[in-house]
């Protein structure tokens, strides 16, 4: 390495992100071949069938009506206050969790993550998460001077991974004060996987056994991204109540992001959400985080909580929303059933997909493979130990015949599965 003015803890980093690379590598043969001949399978936004990046309409409508005051005016450090309790509704539906539940405004589920990270956890500590997840998981926890664990998700046949969880988290516990896991379920990205609600009994025992009688704490952060687009609204909620009723030394964080679930990707707004059944913990949470919130980001984003507070407070408005988001839940659904069918018909395989914007194609040699389909103008994302594919951003006609061309470029490669 030549010349570095950096302070140590920062030397050496760079953000080789292969998603952003696909996707630069895609727009540019979109340029010169038209969108047409192209498939861009790189990108986490909803895109409809006519290669269209979708805003829900009631959305588009209550941005239009929004005041210049209310786009523009500081917002409170921690978010508005109705920001806050619509957030906290939203998230949650008919399964709130019993307890002191408080929320800070954060810039997405990744401000949340960060912060999460950041005040509970010490630097130098490790940070459990599953071997499949989203990439920068890693930049945020490495950033903090934090260590990445990863344990393996799925059993070999699907299920989820109890034995490597439970061995991971009991190792940590033994040699940390805190430990904060990150469970991004249901509609992980990138598989599509989710915890059921026996799977997520299971952990929060194990959690409970854990350390149950020791000064040690748990921080079980519910990173819930694609929420809105993982079932029926409220049957994809039920866990939530689970996080109820803990005791004080273990508290479930929820991420919580209005990107998916209100489509207003780039506003950057989400929220953190503690629940505890401890009184001076939800004080603290709250205490810290605002903290935080104002050494980094300083204030949250006016138009997007303004956004979010008209569609809330009124009830014919939400039912717009849950209409809007059915309806391309069930068209993401509609395109995933496709290409699951067509890999089964082609022998490709796939990791157990239950809902979410994106499919995984297990493999080592994901590279080599990729660069293969981009010869043919598709794109889709190289991962350590697989390919992701953006179901959430594929036309059902384009999807139709994709998973034999992958099967192809897989077998091309010599690559088994």
């Amino acid at each position: 390495m030549g010349m570095s003015v950096a302070a140590n803890h920062a030397k050496g980093k760079f953000a080789a992100d292969a998603i952003m690379a696909a996707a630069a590598r895609c727009t540019e043969d979109v340029k010169k071949n038209g969108a047409d001949a192209v498939i861009n399978g790189t990108i986490g936004s909803i895109i409809d069938e006519n290669g269209d990046l979708v805003v829900l309409q009631i959305v588009k409508d209550t941005l239009k009506q929004l005041t210049p005051n209310q786009i523009v005016a500081y917002a409170p450090i921690p978010g508005f206050p109705e920001y806050l309790d619509a957030a906290i509704d939203q998230c949650f539906c008919d399964s709130r969790p019993e307890g002191y539940i408080r929320a800070i405004a954060t810039p997405g589920g990744s401000g949340a993550i960060h912060t999460a990270v950041h005040n509970y956890s010490e630097p130098g500590d490790e940070v459990l998460t599953t071997d499949w997840c989203w990439g920068a998981y890693r930049n945020i926890i490495r950033d903090d001077n934090r260590v990445l664990r990863e344990f393996e998700l799925l059993t070999d046949d699907g299920k989820f991974n109890m034995k490597s969880f439970s061995e991971n988290l009991q190792d940590l516990v033994n040699k940390q004060h805190n430990t904060v896991i990150i469970l991004n379920s249901p509609a992980n990205n990138p598989t599509g996987f989710g915890l059921n609600l026996d799977e997520w009994d299971a952990v929060l025992s194990f959690i409970k056994s854990a350390v149950e009688g020791k000064d040690k704490n748990i921080i079980l952060v519910s990173d819930v991204a694609y929420l809105d687009y993982s079932g029926e609204k409220q049957e994809c909620r039920r866990f939530f109540k689970k996080f109820g009723n803990l005791p004080a030394n273990i508290l479930p964080i929820v991420a919580y992001t209005c990107s998916k679930g209100f489509t207003l990707y780039g506003q950057r707004m989400g929220a953190m959400i503690g629940i505890t059944s401890s009184e001076d913990v939800a004080d603290e949470f709250t205490a810290i985080n605002k903290y935080t919130a104002r050494a980094t980001w300083s204030n949250p984003t006016s138009s997007a909580m303004w956004t979010m507070i008209e569609i809330t407070k009124d009830p014919e408005k939400v039912a717009r929303l849950d209409a809007e988001r059915a309806q391309y839940f069930q068209m993401i659904k509609e395109r995933a059933d496709i290409f699951m069918k067509e890999a089964a018909d082609c022998g490709l395989k796939i990791l157990p997909y239950l809902s979410g914007f994106f499919i995984t194609i297990p493999m080592i040699g994901s590279d080599k493979v990729c660069a293969a389909l981009e010869k043919e103008h598709i794109y889709l994302v190289p991962l350590k130990k697989g390919i992701r594919l953006a179901v959430c951003s594929v036309s059902k006609k384009k999807i139709a015949g994709l998973a034999a061309k992958v099967k192809a470029a897989v077998d091309a490669a010599g690559i088994v599965q």
